[in-house]
């Protein structure tokens, strides 16, 4: 009768898992900036360039950041149930290679390098229902030594299409989508102006 009872229990047991995590419980989501970029580059380099993206730690975690702007704007929060699909970093680095046709930084044989300094990407509400995607930071171009040849600083928004988590990704996408295109114009305002040293091409 022990026997039976123990059977039955685990038996209501494992129901109640199976119904909390395809009933009631919200499944965990992940994302990340979608299928592989085209190129932007119409010639292939003539100078390998690496790319390499840091960001504080607070940054470069899994979870989808936002503030609110009109309440708490120092305060970063993450949404419960939505993750990115690999650190921040990560999945820029890769998004900035495949448009730009750059090596990650640490393989193949670019001796110059294009370093990006992520300070904010967040979804920022400036209401409940009003929100934008912002990537803040800078790049460095940096040459074989790693001597800085020049600079530039960002700050990128892009409108949120809903306010959410779904939202915000679509916004930080596009933030991300602009920032190759406005490396590869400064690349090449670099390089017109002969500042780019030997990392021109």
């Amino acid at each position: 009768m022990r026997r039976l009872l123990a059977s039955l229990s685990c038996l209501l047991l494992a129901a109640c898992i199976t119904v909390g995590k395809r009933g009631t419980d919200s499944a965990m989501v992940s994302y990340d900036f979608g299928p592989v970029a085209a190129s932007l580059l119409g010639e292939a380099r003539r100078q390998p360039l690496a790319v390499e993206v840091r960001a504080p730690m607070w940054f470069d975690t899994r979870g989808i950041d936002y503030r609110l702007l009109y309440a708490e704007p120092a305060r970063l929060r993450e949404y419960a149930r939505a993750r990115w699909a690999g650190p921040p970093t990560q999945l820029i680095e890769q998004r900035l290679a495949q448009q730009l046709e750059l090596s990650m930084a640490g393989r193949g044989q670019a001796s110059c390098l294009l370093q990006v300094e992520i300070t904010e990407f967040s979804q920022l509400f400036s209401s409940p229902d009003s929100s934008r995607g912002v990537l803040q930071g800078r790049a460095l171009l940096l040459d074989h030594s790693r001597r800085q040849l020049a600079d530039l600083d960002l700050h990128l928004e892009q409108a949120a299409p809903g306010q959410d988590a779904a939202g915000g990704v679509a916004a930080l996408t596009a933030t991300v989508t602009r920032l190759a295109v406005d490396l590869l114009a400064w690349e090449k305002r670099l390089i017109a102006d002969g500042k780019a040293g030997d990392c021109s091409g």
